[in-house]
């Protein structure tokens, strides 16, 4: 536990209502955050986590209700007047400009100046690296965004608000995208903060991260608030319960199984990054039918790479693809998908996975809108097309389930819900999924690997690439451990030793 100090509260939000016209995301909730203290609010995709902060951070205004800062009543308008009261946020998307350099980009909208309105860059470097080096961040003011991890690129949105005065730090699905490592220096960073005096607001849907850093969790239920408790007080398992109403099984149910015949092999494979250099360098791996293969690793060692390849996306440098036999090396997009019936849940759904101008049902049948019932003599059939959609998002719990809503206006873990209903109702033959639950919370996480499951008992053949090592070890049949570009062990995942995974993921020989 940090040093809260209970005599001040920092943030009140009280009876707050946010309505959309007749959708009502927030519905009378109630949020108190002291100084020093590390909250967290935690609830399932589409709860209304995002929206009650973004009331805070002033990109929303409440339809009802009340806001105090400091004991202030206020009206936050923009994000402006929320920086001038103190507020600072990390969206879970972050807003960079990637050939800018993290001075630059932290200075941006508010640059420091000499005389005659002279940009002083030196002077805003010293500011940022005195900044960097007090809370732990780690940050080289110079380097440029495109340059940097992740990790880094969200120390530098920290370091941003920061440098703009935030005493109130909004995370946003802060671990989302991070690797174990980086998550434990983004521990280590708030625990600075908190320390200085700094009160943290964090929204995410993993609970042994709350457990691990929070002091309270606020738990919002379809935009309704259901309790607030103490996080030292109770267990990740009552806690998934009051999120998603019911018990929650942490457990990947899925009976033993043999596997089929080998579907696809990769040999020898070689494919090079944007530098030209070889990501992966000389893989070889098989995929039977009725198995999920899990490929574990630390970001960075070639996983994009090899699902690029597989998918059509990038070029094979060397080796070989083939499916049931025949070579499928080099083929394009629309063959891996319509020919090869090869189907994938990508690692950046808004990029590579949606249209996020597009609606719910467009997305949907991005892959077969020129097929039956959805195309008649070359028209859209929109009655069948919404249909379809209203169908879907029953059956994959999309929400809010209206197929007319852009995939943008939707919270990260639904544009999800929507890629897996695409992939998934297409009957694939082989389904890669990479990084399929990242930034979804427990209940969406069941569903998923459910899911998984149900192809493999299908018959069909499953690719599981992913940064969350219990996930690779829970739903995998047999786990691959990816280490600069090559498959350095292969183990069966029923008494897998986690630390032999780990030995060999570092590049160690198990």
């Amino acid at each position: 536990m940090t040093a809260i100090d209970f005599s001040q509260k920092i943030v009140e939000m009280i009876d707050v209502v946010k309505k959309f016209g007749d959708f009502v995301a927030n519905d009378r909730i109630n949020l108190t955050v002291h100084k020093g203290e590390v909250h967290s609010l935690l609830g399932e995709n589409g709860a209304g986590k995002t929206t009650l902060v973004n009331c805070l951070y002033g990109l929303y205004r409440p339809t009802q209700g009340r806001i105090r800062i400091k004991g202030q009543e206020v009206e936050i308008s923009d994000p402006n007047a929320a920086i001038q009261l103190g507020i600072g946020m990390v969206h879970q998307h972050f807003m960079l400009v990637d050939t800018f350099t993290v001075t630059q980009n932290i200075i941006l909208g508010r640059e420091t100046t000499k005389m005659m309105g002279v940009l002083d860059i030196a002077r805003a470097e010293k500011k940022v690296a005195e900044i960097s080096e007090r809370y732990g961040l780690a940050i080289n003011p110079r380097d440029k965004i495109q340059d940097i991890s992740v990790g880094s690129q969200q120390r530098v949105e920290i370091l941003k608000a920061l440098y703009r005065g935030a005493e109130i730090l909004i995370l946003d699905e802060p671990t989302a995208v991070l690797t174990p490592q980086e998550i434990q220096e983004l521990v280590m960073i708030i625990r600075n903060l908190t320390q200085e005096g700094k009160s943290i607001i964090i929204i995410t849907h993993k609970l042994h991260e709350i457990k691990q850093v929070a002091d309270y969790c606020t738990i919002i239920r379809r935009g309704k608030f259901i309790d607030t408790v103490e996080v030292d007080k109770v267990t990740e398992q009552e806690l998934a319960s009051m999120m998603v109403g019911r018990e929650v099984s942490f457990a990947v149910e899925k009976k033993a199984q043999q596997k089929g015949e080998q579907i696809l092999a990769i040999q020898d494979l070689v494919v090079k990054d944007n530098r030209g250099i070889a990501a992966v360098n000389g893989l070889n791996l098989t995929l039977h039918k009725g198995e999920i293969l899990g490929i574990a690793g630390v970001d960075g060692n070639g996983q994009s790479e090899l699902v690029e390849a597989l998918t059509g996306l990038r070029k094979v440098a060397g080796g070989s693809i083939t499916l049931r036999g025949k070579e499928i090396t080099g083929s394009k997009p629309k063959e891996v998908i319509n020919r090869w019936n090869i189907r994938t849940i990508p690692e950046d759904r808004q990029k590579r996975g949606l249209v996020m101008e597009f609606d719910v049902a467009e997305n949907l049948i991005l892959e077969t809108y020129h097929d039956t019932p959805f195309s008649v003599r070359g028209m859209l059939n929109r009655d069948k097309i919404y249909a379809y959609a209203d169908h879907c998002t029953q059956v994959y719990d999309i929400r809010p389930t209206n197929p007319y809503l852009t995939a943008k206006s939707l919270s990260g873990g639904n544009q999800q819900k929507v890629i897996i209903a695409r992939e998934v109702s297409n009957d694939p033959e082989v389904l890669i999924a990479s990084q399929p639950t990242r930034g979804l919370d427990v209940g969406a996480i069941e569903y998923v690997h459910t899911a998984l499951v149900n192809q493999r008992d299908r018959g069909k053949a499953v690719l599981l690439i992913s940064f969350e090592l219990d996930e690779v070890m829970n739903v995998s049949d047999r786990i691959a451990v990816i280490f600069e570009g090559k498959i350095v062990g292969i183990v069966d995942a029923i008494g897998v030793d986690e630390n032999e995974i780990g030995l060999m993921m570092a590049g160690g020989t198990p």
